[in-house]
């Protein structure tokens, strides 16, 4: 059973930093397609940053783009997701997720909230 577990949220102040984590148990993260998703009241989920497969390139939104890092330890079979400059618009539920064996799972997530 493939579990996904997010950390590293919390109250930031406006231009401040956090680094999420997603840790995986029960399959193997590299070489697959993984990301980072968020969500606010009222609005879909949205894609934050991808590693797309074996090649390991990246894709951000336009939003986070320059500000957010997405990266993964392959020992650690943890995925991660360095956010700096944080705005309020950041404000969210982060997800991680990954497509892993034909099937696509999802953390619980992990609230951000960025606010002075």
């Amino acid at each position: 059973q493939v579990r996904l577990v997010e950390s590293g949220g919390g109250l930031v102040q406006p231009g401040g930093s956090l680094r999420l984590s997603c840790a995986a148990s029960g399959g193997v993260l590299s070489n697959n397609l993984m990301g980072w998703y968020r969500q606010t009241p009222g609005k879909q989920r949205e894609m934050v940053a991808l590693i797309i497969g074996s090649g390991g390139g990246t894709q951000y939104a336009a939003s986070v783009k320059g500000r957010f890092t997405i990266s993964e330890d392959r020992a650690q079979n943890t995925m991660y997701l360095q956010m700096n400059s944080l705005k309020p618009e950041d404000t969210a539920v982060y997800y991680c997720n990954a497509y892993l064996s034909n099937n696509i799972y999802w953390g619980q997530g992990t609230q951000v909230t960025v606010s002075s």
